[in-house]
Order: C-alpha cells, then sequence, then structure tokens
C-alpha cells in the first residue's frame, strides 16, 4: 500500500500546489473493484466543497493518464475535517501539544491503541512523545499506522 500511496503523493503534490492547496496525505483501501483512493487537501481559508470538485477533475484526468494503481477504484477528495489525520512528522510538530489518537503497526505491551498529546517531536529521531494518563511514551513515527487529532469540544 505504501507504494501506492507514495505514487499518488508525487503525482498529485505538485499539481494541487500549483492549484493553492496542500496535500495533507492520501489513504489507499483495497477492497477489489469497492478500492478508495482517498486524498486530504487544505488551504488557510478551508475546504468547500466547490474545492474538492476541482480537485477531484483535476486528478482524474492525471490518473486516467498516469494510471497509478491497476484495477478500480473510487476517487474521494476530502478535507481533513476536525479531527485531522496526521501522516507525517510535519504534522506533528505543527499539532504540537494537541491531543490525538493512534493505532500503532504492532503491539507495544499488548496494546495498540493510545490516546495522549503531543508532548515533543524530534526529527533527528523520527519520535513522537505521546503524553498519556499513564505517563509518557516515545514512539518511532514509522510503528504509527493511523493518527488523527482528537475534536475538543
Amino acid at each position: 500500500m505504501a507504494k501506492i500511496t507514495e505514487k499518488i503523493t508525487d503525482l498529485a503534490d505538485p499539481v494541487l500546489e500549483d492549484m493553492g492547496y496542500e496535500l495533507v496525505g492520501v489513504e489507499y483501501i483495497a477492497s477489489g473493484k469497492h478500492s478508495i483512493l482517498r486524498v486530504f487537501i487544505d488551504t488557510d481559508n478551508g475546504i468547500g466543497i466547490e474545492d474538492c470538485e476541482r480537485v477531484s477533475h483535476q486528478l482524474s484526468a492525471i490518473f486516467d493518464v498516469e494510471d497509478p494503481i491497476a484495477g478500480q477504484y473510487n476517487l474521494e477528495v476530502s478535507s481533513p475535517g476536525i479531527e485531522r489525520p496526521l501522516f507525517h512528522i510535519g504534522h506533528y510538530q505543527r499539532f504540537l501539544g494537541n491531543d490525538i489518537s493512534l493505532r500503532t503497526v504492532r503491539p507495544i505491551d499488548g496494546q495498540r491503541k493510545f490516546k495522549g498529546s503531543i508532548g515533543s517531536v524530534s526529527e533527528i529521531n523520527r519520535t513522537i512523545e505521546l503524553i498519556t494518563a499513564l505517563g509518557p511514551l516515545t514512539l518511532d513515527i514509522d510503528m504509527i499506522e493511523k493518527a488523527n487529532l482528537v475534536a475538543d469540544f
């Protein structure tokens, strides 16, 4: 899956940048002819339906030519939303101090799901410190399968 998301990122990022959008991240969920390619975009002014439509049309045309995914899939273009997904180390730095929930690739002490706030980020070590109710936990970025901001109402 990582290769597909990398291919999509390489194709989409320069196009979205030229259009004035930030590529937040890419998710690919393989499920035969019901596979989903989800592209998250953002701007300083937020994202509306018209933005998603514009980007969807542009990316569809590029993907039709480049054909980065074998088989059928549905393209979804979306804003990251209030519980924004975190895809790379820059996102963790940007949201330092915020509450997140995450799932790891493998269990850590028998647990894969964690909640806490981002205490620190180390680009050099590629780690984050998650401040949990049980204390701080240092996680390698590559161990994180999925992470999202937690909405605080």
